[in-house]
């Protein structure tokens, strides 16, 4: 708690605030082991999952900004090379357990849906019904946006499209209605007749036709009240327009279980939550310092390359240099054989 408070009270005040004025203040150096390498090189990765459940706990190091100015400022050398390199390893190892997390989540899933195999058609269907309600609602929007812009043709062609969705939406529970029936007929049949089984063994008095009588009553009150229940299940799901059962699934950034089909709401909270933004941040910063270090590398090789041109254009040079050399030191003394022998013939006397 205390080194909290210094931490805090260093980033406000500065690291000299108890200097005494006659005293010089300390030159700021970002080699300081006192200071987070990590903030140096990008961020804190303590400073992104406050209050969550994967909250690092404060950092025991300095954040100062103008100590990451001058790193920023520093040319390239081996200590910010080994910077980023711890970085890129804590920042790994974080995105290692979330991604762990992300696959045991989707064995987890696929799992429960191989547990509960038949509600993978509900499923489909709650789906499809819940994209067409939302294209419908979106359509709706859009002709009464037209409307009041004063596009009457838009708005009727946008109301056009959206009574053919709702007759796919209709035809959609239609096919989905027949299927439960289909799936009611072929139960009834497979089931013995439960009435005939279970009746009673017969009384001399005739009081097992009383007993009888009144057991089919029951039977028809509970099927009329079975039948009714359903009827208001249906009415239910054209109503809201999903059914109870949720479609669930991983989210590729930090894990957390999502439900398909949710509210915009609640899918854009969980995108502006610290969880998902802070797994988010991480895997930027290490995509943007792999791409660096690759262009640092291509720029490496065609620096390279060159160099290696450059150096045997030289070589052509010198050779071609040396053979001109040659070739003139050859000339030269062929004039000067030439002009020794002109020499000796006009001084030799005729005879």
């Amino acid at each position: 708690m205390v080194d909290a408070a210094r931490q805090m009270l260093d980033e406000l005040m500065g690291r000299n605030r108890n200097l005494h004025p006659s005293e010089a203040p300390k030159a700021v150096n970002w080699e300081d082991p006192d200071l987070c390498q990590y903030f140096l090189v990008k961020f804190c990765p303590h400073e992104l999952f406050v209050n969550t459940r994967a909250d690092l706990g404060p950092c025991d190091r300095i954040h100062d900004e103008e100590a990451k100015r001058q790193y920023e400022k520093a040319k390239p050398s081996i200590i910010k090379k080994q910077y980023e390199d711890e970085f890129l390893y804590f920042c790994n190892s974080m995105l290692n357990d979330v991604d762990r997390k992300i696959l045991k989540g989707k064995q987890r899933l696929a799992l429960i849906q191989k547990d509960h195999g038949p509600s993978s058609h509900y499923s489909r269907y709650r789906e499809q019904l819940n994209n067409l309600n939302a294209r419908i609602k979106k359509l709706l929007a859009e002709a009464e946006e037209a409307g009041t812009r004063g596009d009457v043709d838009q708005a009727k062609d946008l109301m056009i499209l959206c009574e053919q969705l709702k007759d796919e939406r209709d035809q959609l529970m239609s096919q989905q209605e027949n299927s439960e029936k289909e799936d009611k007929s072929e139960t009834s049949e497979s089931d013995p007749n439960k009435a005939s089984s279970q009746s009673p063994p017969r009384d001399l008095n005739g009081t097992d036709k009383c007993a009888t009588t009144d057991a089919h009553s029951a039977i028809d009150d509970e099927s009329s009240s079975n039948a009714a229940s359903q009827n208001n299940l249906r009415a239910w799901i054209k109503d809201i327009g999903h059914l109870p059962e949720k479609q669930m699934e991983v989210c590729e950034v930090c894990g957390a279980f999502l439900i398909v089909g949710d509210a915009q709401q609640r899918i854009e909270d969980h995108l502006m939550g610290k969880q998902h933004l802070g797994y988010s941040k991480l895997r930027k910063a290490v995509e943007e310092i792999h791409l660096k270090r690759q262009m640092e590398r291509a720029a490496d090789d065609d620096r390279r390359i060159r160099d290696e041109r450059s150096h045997s254009y030289r070589g052509f040079d010198s050779d071609k240099r040396r053979e001109r050399d040659v070739d003139r030191e050859r000339d030269f003394n062929r004039g000067s054989r030439r002009q020794s022998d002109r020499h000796r013939l006009s001084v030799t006397p005729c005879s």
